[in-house]
C-alpha cells in the first residue's frame, strides 16, 4: 500500500467514524503519558530507593540516566527491526514490555536488577516515541493533524506535571515499590487500550538502514535536528537546576517549590495546545517564536532572579514557551520528511532523548564551576544559537512551489503534499 493510498484510506475512515479516530488518538496520548511518567518516576523516589537497595542517591539516579540513553539508541533501531509489522501490534507489544519492566522494577531485589528493568523500559520508551507522532497523522483527516499531535504530546506535558509528585506521594503513603506497581498497572491498561482502539496500521514501508542514513541529505530536517539539539540541551542545562536557583537566588521557600513546578508544568500544557494548531501550518515560524521566547525567559530569569515575584512570572512564561517545543518540532519533522515519517520520527526521538541527557550533564558541569545564574545564561545562549541556526537557513519551497525561496534553489524532496502531511502553504519548513 502506498503512502498516499494509506493516508487517504485512514482519512476517509476517520471522517466516517470520528469518535473512534479520536479514541485511537487518546490511546496514543495514554502511551506518551505512561512512558514519560515511567521515565520520570524515580526522580521523586531516589532517597527511598537508594535506602532500600543499599546504594547512594547518585547510584539510584542511574535509573533515570540509563533509561534515557537506552531510549536514544532504541528509537532509531526498533523501526529497522520491526520491518513491516503492523504498528498497532508493535505499539501494544512495546507497552506490554513497559508494563513488565515496571513490574520488575517494583520487585527488584538489587540495583543491577532494577537497572536491567530500566533498560527494558528504555527500549519501549524509544520505540513508542519513534512511532507515536507518525501514527497520529494517519488516524485523523489532514485538517485535524495539529489537534491530534497536540493531544498526543499533551501526554508528555501532563506526565511531566503529575508523575513526580504523584509517585512521591504514593511512595510516602505506601512504599516506593507501590509507585512502580501503579505504573505497571497503568501501562498494562494502555497496552490493552492501544490494541482495542487503534485500527490496523500496516507499515507504510519497511524502514531500512539506508533510509535512516539518507536523512542526512535532507537539509531542512538536518537543520531542524540541530535546532532541536541546541534548544533541548540548553533547556535541560538550565531547568535541571531551577529548584536550587529558586531557593538560593530567588529566596523562594522550599515548601512552595512543588507548587511552582506544578504551575510551570500546567503552563507547559497550555503552551502545547496553543502551539499545536499553528505548528501544523507553519512549524518553522512557531519554532522560531518558541526558541526566541525561551532564550528571553532564561536570560530574564538570570537577570531578575533575585526578585521572587518577577522570577515566578518569568518561570511560568518559560513553561509556556517550552511546552510547545515537542509538538512543534514533531510537526516540523513530519513536514520536512513526509515520505519517511517513521525514520524521521525515530531520529527525532533519538536526538531529543540524547539532548536531555547531555543537557543535564552540561548543566551539572557549569553548576559545579560557576554561580547558579550561569546555567541560565548557558541555556539562553544555546537557545539563541538554535534560533539563529533555523532563522539563517534559506526557506525551502513546498512541493507545490507555493512557499518562499530564499535562493537555495532546492526543493524539499520529501514534501509530497499527501493527505496526512502536517502543514500546507507558506513557510512550512
Amino acid at each position: 500500500m502506498t503512502e498516499t493510498t494509506a493516508a487517504s484510506t485512514t482519512g476517509r475512515a476517520a471522517d466516517r467514524a470520528p469518535l473512534r479516530a479520536w479514541l485511537a488518538v487518546l490511546s496514543l496520548t495514554g502511551a506518551t503519558f505512561t512512558i514519560t511518567a515511567t521515565e520520570m518516576l524515580p526522580v521523586g523516589l531516589l532517597t527511598p530507593m537508594g535506602g532500600a537497595l543499599g546504594v547512594s542517591e547518585g547510584s539510584a539516579g542511574l535509573t533515570v540516566t540509563l533509561m534515557g540513553l537506552t531510549a536514544a539508541v532504541a528509537a532509531p533501531t526498533l523501526p529497522l527491526l520491526a520491518g513491516r509489522l503492523d504498528r498497532r501490534l508493535l505499539l501494544a507489544a512495546l507497552m506490554a514490555v513497559m508494563a513488565a519492566a515496571n513490574l520488575l522494577s517494583a520487585l527488584a531485589p538489587s540495583l543491577p536488577v532494577l537497572l536491567l528493568a530500566r533498560v527494558a523500559a528504555g527500549v519501549a520508551h524509544g520505540g513508542v516515541w519513534a512511532l507515536a507522532a507518525s501514527l497520529a497523522v494517519r488516524l485523523v483527516p489532514a485538517a485535524r493533524v495539529g489537534r491530534a499531535l497536540s493531544a498526543v504530546f499533551a501526554g508528555i506535558g501532563t506526565a511531566s506535571v503529575l508523575a513526580v509528585p504523584a509517585g512521591t506521594m504514593l511512595g510516602q503513603a505506601l512504599d516506593w515499590r507501590a509507585a512502580f506497581f501503579g505504573a505497571a498497572v497503568a501501562t498494562a491498561l494502555v497496552a490493552l487500550a492501544l490494541a482495542l482502539a487503534l485500527p490496523p496500521l500496516p507499515a507504510e514501508r519497511a524502514v531500512r538502514p539506508r533510509e535512516l542514513a539518507g536523512l542526512r541529505r535532507n537539509v531542512p530536517l538536518r537543520t531542524g535536528m540541530l535546532f532541536l539539539a541546541l534548544l533541548v540541551v540548553g533547556h535541560f542545562a538550565a531547568y535541571t537546576y531551577v529548584r536550587p536557583f529558586l531557593e538560593q537566588v530567588s529566596g523562594v521557600a522550599p515548601g512552595l517549590i512543588g507548587v511552582l513546578l506544578l504551575g510551570y508544568g500546567a503552563a507547559g500544557i497550555a503552551g502545547n495546545f496553543a502551539a499545536g494548531t499553528a505548528a501544523s501550518r507553519t512549524p518553522r515560524r512557531v519554532l522560531l517564536v518558541l526558541g526566541t521566547g525561551m532564550a528571553a525567559t532564561m536570560a530574564s530569569l538570570a537577570l531578575l532572579g533575585g526578585h521572587a515575584p518577577a522570577a515566578i512570572v518569568v518561570l511560568l512564561l518559560w513553561g509556556v514557551f517550552y511546552g510547545g517545543v515537542s509538538v512543534s518540532s514533531q510537526a516540523y519533522v513530519l513536514a520536512a520528511a513526509s515520505k519517511t515519517r517513521e525514520a524521521a520520527g525515530a531520529l527525532f526521538a533519538a536526538v531529543f532523548n540524547a539532548s536531555i541527557a547531555l543537557g543535564a550533564l552540561a548543566g551539572g558541569r557549569v553548576a559545579d564551576t560557576a554561580a547558579l545564574p550561569a546555567v541560565l545564561w548557558v541555556g539562553a545562549a544555546l537557545a539563541a544559537t538554535a534560533v539563529a541556526v533555523l532563522a539563517l537557513r534559506p526557506t525551502v519551497r513546498s512541493a507545490s512551489g507555493s512557499g518562499p525561496d530564499s535562493g537555495s534553489g532546492t526543493r524539499c524532496a520529501d514534501r509530497s503534499g499527501s493527505a496526512g502531511s502536517p502543514g500546507h502553504g507558506d513557510d512550512v519548513v
